[in-house]
């Protein structure tokens, strides 16, 4: 076949392919260009999911009227002039392909008038081609109208998803921007029916409420500023306690330099950032915002803007994930036990929910949390289970490995007996607590032994006679890697055949030697290496704990469970076991006194 240039029309349609991939790619690019002239609102509005019309007006800067054929022109940008300026890109768009690629699947009408001018511009665009111009009155900014969407590009249009599904992908990035920027009022309409309206005053509390709701958005906690700085990288943002988690990551955002990325070692930082401290497989609700030098970052990756490569990724890693894991280590909330009110008793909020949190907002957020109606539990269920933060006077700072920036400490307790040998029943000056006894025991020991392989010396107790162990060969292959890992821990094992490995000592602590299992579970389980430095040892500290603690249905005695208690008080983190289960539960004297109807 001969080859030939491709007419343009056909070009601009393949290239279109790569940044409108649907709906929401279209609301993503005109917002970001309303923001980057300098927009103070941003009004959206769709039909049909985004199919039949879009419209996105603003109050920005607008386009000259001799420029705004060029800006329908693929490669034509106002944001950069030369090869050089790509290494300091600080706006959302600069391709120069966004409008060109939209107006080539679409119809387009564009009417604009920037304030140094006395009139407006009027274009009308089919299929990327200009079918009419004229000048028209309007304030200054722009107004976007796209029209049947992909009408001649087919195939592309019978594979959009519902309605439905096309307007939740268009609101997800619509809530995040209006987070991200709460100075910008934001108003978002689907068919003639508000979503949503933000003000626009700065109050970035407010707009947490707009868009997650009273019973999440007054819950996260804001990351300090004082905690953020490392090397030119600045981390904000806010997260959620560890009493708010979700089945999956979509309630991860990121931004960096204001611009919305996916970014998949980003996401792993923030998930480590509360390593022990969620169940497993939940994973954390976080909205954290990187400001960074842009030289040190290339985002020109992909035409979608979505993706991001930095030049130091590791200097990055540690920066969010010690801002995040600090907020969280410092602000998290201790668990405590409290009884919903039966049917049809007037709403109560129970301490340590939503309600507390209000003082920390702005009026008018607080003026929207109180208007909207109590939520008892983050699954919209009546409570069981509430979070009450520790006292002020509770909480200290340490300097231990698991908590850098700070812990919350337990109260003075006395135990009183054993409940259906799994829970220690204690007593405190507030209440009374029930302790998990496995849960706290391996509490106890993760953060001893991972205390001791910090300062490289876990005591190790030789066997009297070494024990084989056989394990298949996938996991055997898995656990020769980290032969070496396992000797700073106290674990003397070498290769001793094909699938077979013999056991010379054990962490000292290791009362029982269930070996097979343990290296077993060591080795079947994926161990992945990550930046931070002892994220492997962690893990497998993590799995000898959990075998060596005591079980649940373990008698114990007086004074055994009064030592546990005591080991627990001295922990960095005494609310969680190493796998984010809590260990301890409260309940109040004045719940107990609700319950047995001694009120007033």
């Amino acid at each position: 076949m001969t080859i030939r240039l491709l007419p343009e029309a056909v070009a601009a349609r393949i290239a279109a392919g790569e940044v409108v991939e649907r709906p929401a790619s279209v609301v993503k690019e005109l917002v970001e260009n309303s923001l980057d002239a300098n927009a103070t609102r941003v009004t959206v509005e769709t039909q049909e999911g985004g199919r039949a019309l879009i419209r996105v007006r603003d109050n920005g800067n607008g386009i000259p009227s001799e420029e705004v054929d060029l800006a329908f022109r693929r490669h034509a940008t106002s944001k950069l002039q030369t090869a050089d300026d790509l290494e300091h890109i600080a706006t959302l768009g600069f391709r120069g392909e966004a409008l060109a690629s939209i107006a080539s699947v679409s119809r387009v009408t564009c009417v604009t008038r920037c304030a140094a001018e006395e009139i407006g511009t009027r274009v009308r665009i089919e299929g990327g081609d200009i079918v009419a111009h004229s000048a028209v009155g309007r304030p200054p900014g722009t107004e976007i109208l796209i029209e049947d969407l992909f009408y001649n590009v087919p195939a592309r249009r019978k594979f959009l998803r519902s309605e439905r599904t096309e307007r939740r992908h268009s609101d997800a990035f619509l809530t995040r921007y209006a987070i991200a920027y709460p100075d910008i009022a934001f108003y978002v309409a689907h068919d003639g029916r508000e979503v949503l309206s933000t003000s626009g005053n700065g109050a970035a509390q407010e707009a947490l409420l707009n868009v997650y709701g009273m019973e999440l958005g007054s819950n996260l906690l804001e990351i300090p500023t004082e905690l953020t700085q490392d090397r030119d990288i600045q981390v904000r943002g806010f997260v959620g306690p560890t009493t708010i988690h979700r089945a999956d990551r979509g309630y991860i955002t990121l931004f960096i330099n204001g611009r919305w990325i996916q970014d998949l070692r980003l996401t792993y930082a923030i998930i480590q950032a509360y390593h022990t401290l969620l169940p497993v497989k939940r994973f954390p609700v976080a909205f954290v915002m990187v400001t960074i030098q842009p030289e040190e970052m290339d985002v020109n990756v992909h035409p979608a803007k979505t993706e991001v490569r930095f030049r130091d990724a590791d200097a990055v890693f540690r920066a969010v994930q010690r801002a995040v894991r600090s907020t969280v280590m410092e602000e998290a909330p201790a668990a405590a036990v409290w009884q919903a009110p039966p049917a049809g008793t007037p709403s109560t909020t129970a301490p340590g929910t939503t309600r507390t949190r209000l003082s920390l907002l702005t009026p008018a957020a607080r003026q929207l949390a109180l208007s909207q109606p109590d939520v008892t539990s983050p699954e919209g269920q009546p409570a069981i289970f509430a979070t009450t933060p520790l006292p002020a006077s509770q909480t200290r700072q340490t300097a231990t490995p698991q908590a850098a920036a700070g812990r919350q400490t337990l109260p003075p307790l006395r135990v009183i007996g054993q409940a259906s040998t799994m829970f220690i029943i204690a007593e405190g000056p507030d209440g009374l607590y029930l302790i998990d006894q496995h849960a706290a025991h391996e509490r106890i020991l993760y953060e001893q032994m991972l205390s001791d392989w910090m300062q490289g010396q876990i005591p190790s107790q030789p066997l009297l006679e070494p024990q084989t162990v056989s394990l298949p060969m996938d996991e055997a292959a898995s656990l020769e890697e980290i032969l070496p890992t396992l000797q700073t821990l106290g674990l003397d094992v070498e290769s001793f055949g094909p699938g077979t490995f013999l056991v010379r000592a054990v962490p000292a602590m290791m009362t029982t030697l269930a070996l097979n299992e343990l290296l077993a579970d060591i080795a079947a389980s994926p161990l992945d290496h990550s930046p931070i430095h002892t994220e492997l040892e962690e893990r497998i500290v993590r799995r000898i704990c959990k075998r060596v603690a005591v079980k649940a249905g373990q008698v114990l005695s007086f004074e055994e469970m009064d030592r546990l208690i005591k080991d627990l008080e001295r922990s960095a983190n005494p609310r969680t076991c190493p796998h984010g289960r809590p260990t301890i539960l409260q309940i109040s004297i004045e719940q107990l006194a609700r319950q047995f109807r001694r009120e007033g």
